[in-house]
């Protein structure tokens, strides 16, 4: 390869030009852990000059806690060099020079030479913090952060669903942010000067639903002195939320499908329509689908409803997420006025990590407030975390058939079925969670398997 002015390039210099303009960091280290190349990349993201890297020990430049040198069980470098193997997306806090806590992913392999001798490893680390704000040119509003694909997919399209007048359907778990989603399209839409207004239609009593959707006209019942505006009037030139909408009893199914076909509603008591100038979006974690084959929900407003579908992933199907949204959270208290909490100690980080999060994001917020109230200061350990994350360290498995510790493999299958489990039954999340390519699980999986197979036929 040649420069633009014709002159060949330098093997090392070209090899550092590529490894600069990557922006995951990354650094290698000889067999005594001297740093001996420091991308810029990676000096961006632990705040060091990659000239004052270079000659330090590894664990000197790149803390992660309790490595304090290379025994260090946490180092992922030392165990890909032991194990002479990569490994692939663990997660760590690590130190930056001036004090904060980031989390990154981080991946390392051996550095071998050409006879195949572990010369030293290599690392490379990505901060899950710095998480672009803008999409298509357009500002996402404050909060929006993720690194899985599904959710990325998500927010790539939310600015045009967001300047279109179309009904919107969120689909997900409770806790999964569907009203958070609903005001990030309106404030992003043509309306996002106009009034946003949330109703719950789960916890409105089913005889006062109708009056406060659509109000009244006075006298339209004994105690209606007076004209009272329903949600929809004080939605007026804004966006409405109709969330758990799969909660509608039916004779309301039929006046909420007028408003999206008509534009107009009747307030209780009204003789005249009242224009709808609203715009409508629905949110439930029911299955609406299955709920109109069953007869409960009117398939003309499923169809009404289901213009624009996005479905919002659970947390435990986008882990990656979790030192993203932990961050926010407790950065969100530090502004409040809360106490000077640095982040999550990495042995809490790995528990969160393995937690299954039935609650979702909102879980994981009470959960960060929960452990703020415990913690002094400084990191979060686990004994600050609530008893039911602290349950999730469990002790090595033991085989099922004799009661002995497992073999590796069986602990690699056990962590595996587990993993897949815990997504249900979706093995492309349970890899991403594991850090693993399919062929790897699927060869997991199956050797156990395999192995089971044939022990049960040797005889006795």
């Amino acid at each position: 390869m040649q420069t633009p002015l014709g002159k060949p390039f330098p093997c090392t210099s070209l090899c550092s030009f590529i490894m600069d303009s990557v922006a995951d960091g990354l650094f290698t280290v000889d067999r005594e852990w001297n740093i001996i190349y420091f991308s810029q990349s990676a000096a961006g993201i632990v705040g060091l000059p990659a000239e004052k890297a270079v000659g330090r020990k590894c664990w000197q430049v790149f803390r992660t806690e309790g490595c304090t040198n290379g025994d260090s069980g946490h180092c992922v470098l030392r165990q890909c060099i032991a194990e002479d193997r990569k490994i692939v997306g663990r997660i760590l806090m690590v130190e930056r020079e001036d004090g904060v806590h980031v989390p990154v992913s981080v991946s390392a392999a051996p550095l071998k030479d050409r006879d195949g001798t572990i010369i030293g490893g290599v690392e490379s680390f990505r901060d899950l913090s710095s998480v672009p704000g803008k999409n298509n040119g357009r500002k996402l509003p404050k909060g929006f952060c993720s690194r899985d694909p599904n959710m990325a997919e998500i927010l790539r399209i939310l600015p045009q669903v967001a300047e279109s007048e179309a009904t919107v359907l969120l689909l997900g778990e409770s806790g999964t942010g569907k009203e958070f989603f609903a005001r990030a399209i309106h404030e992003l839409s043509p309306r996002h000067n106009g009034p946003f207004v949330a109703v719950n239609c789960g916890a409105l009593p089913e005889q006062l639903m109708e009056s406060e959707l659509f109000g009244y006209k006075a006298g339209a019942f004994t105690d209606a002195r007076r004209d009272k505006p329903g949600r929809f009037q004080l939605a007026e030139g804004g966006t409405i939320l109709l969330d758990e909408i799969g909660d509608l009893p039916q004779p309301l199914q039929a006046k909420i499908l007028r408003v999206l076909q008509e534009r107009v509603f009747e307030p209780l008591g009204g003789v005249a329509g009242v224009p709808a100038n609203v715009r409508v979006i629905a949110a439930t974690n029911r299955d609406l689908e299955r709920m109109t084959q069953e007869g409960s929900f009117r398939q003309d407003l499923y169809f009404r409803l289901n213009v624009v579908r996005m479905t919002l992933p659970p947390l435990r199907e986008r882990r990656g997420d979790i030192p993203l949204l932990v961050d926010m959270a407790i950065k969100r208290r530090q502004q409040n006025g809360g106490k000077h909490i640095q982040g999550l100690s990495q042995e809490a980080m790995r528990l969160l990590l393995a937690h299954s999060f039935p609650g979702n994001i909102r879980e994981l917020e009470n959960i960060i407030e929960y452990a703020s109230i415990l913690c002094p200061g400084g990191l979060i350990h686990v004994e600050h975390l609530p008893a039911d994350v602290r349950t999730c360290e469990h002790p090595a498995p033991r085989s099922a058939m004799n009661g002995q510790p497992m073999t590796m493999a069986e602990i690699r299958y056990h962590a595996a079925v587990q993993a897949v489990e815990r997504n249900g039954g979706n093995r492309n999340a349970a890899c991403r969670e594991l850090g693993i390519t399919k062929d790897t699980l699927r060869r997991i999986l199956g050797r156990v398997e395999d192995n089971s197979q044939e022990s049960s036929n040797l005889p006795s």
